[in-house]
């Protein structure tokens, strides 16, 4: 998934599955309103007016994928790198757990000026440093999350069979389209695993690494979708989500919260 402002991350992306999965399919769904050629993808185009549905982005670009016959499917942002395990091991752990949705570890590499220019494939694995905030299990071994660890999915980088896909589309509608805009979505669709029972499993060795770009924190840029997103959340799931950000942007003053 990938917008214009993203098509330098998506093109060392190609690199690294050209590398490391050869024979990887590879699918960009291209969000916002600007589309773009990409050389050796099968392009799914969700450019539009709007605000961007990042959910309906990633439910288009894995139905596609499916339709051209995929039994094993990886989803990867356009800022992340694959590493040179990550396909191996995706797919053992897909093989041996068909029914689990599979989730491997992320570094966020260093900002290009920090490393003199933007890091080379061939250095991935020595910046090896996974976000400390998630499970990091041994390579080669898919530990069970926890009833609790299910709120730490993040869709950056994940993986399942295809007819897990299939059934989750067919019984859960899979990521839900009434999230707009920035966040919310990835959560939601943790609740909705959960709810059905479906295992997840932390993959180690299955690295990603994700490029640097500029970000604010508080996203205060995005925060009427955030809001808008967290009500959404709550009404469907009875808690709120991204309390970090929420009580944030009450410090700044730019929302009310706790809400009355």
């Amino acid at each position: 998934m990938c917008s214009m402002n993203r098509r330098d991350h998506l093109l060392r992306q190609l690199d690294g599955v050209r590398r490391w999965l050869p024979g990887a399919v590879h699918h960009t769904v291209q969000i916002g309103r600007t589309g773009f050629p990409v050389e050796g993808s099968a392009v799914v185009d969700r450019t539009g007016p709007g605000e961007v549905n990042l959910s309906a982005a990633r439910n288009a670009g894995a139905d596609a994928a499916v339709r051209a016959g995929a039994k094993r499917l990886i989803f990867l942002d356009a800022d992340c790198i694959p590493g040179p395990d990550l396909g191996r091991f995706y797919d053992l752990a897909v093989r041996e757990h068909p029914g689990a949705v599979v989730c491997g570890p992320v570094t966020y590499l260093p900002e290009p000026a920090a490393h003199a220019g933007p890091v080379e494939l061939s250095e991935l694995a020595g910046l090896t440093a996974p976000h400390p905030a998630r499970p990091d299990p041994p390579a080669g071994e898919f530990r069970p999350a926890t009833a609790d660890e299910y709120e730490l999915f993040w869709s950056l980088s994940f993986a399942v069979s295809a007819d897990l896909w299939a059934g989750l589309r067919r019984n859960t509608g899979g990521f839900c389209e009434q999230y707009t805009g920035y966040g919310g979505e990835d959560t939601d669709f943790a609740m909705l695993l959960r709810k059905e029972c479906i295992p997840m499993l932390w993959a180690g060795g299955a690295h990603a690494y994700h490029q640097w770009h500029p970000v604010s924190s508080p996203p205060v840029e995005h925060v009427a979708a955030v809001l808008r997103n967290a009500a959404l959340f709550h009404q469907r799931w009875g808690w709120w989500p991204m309390r970090g950000w929420l009580e944030a942007f009450a410090e700044q003053g730019l929302i009310r919260w706790p809400p009355q």
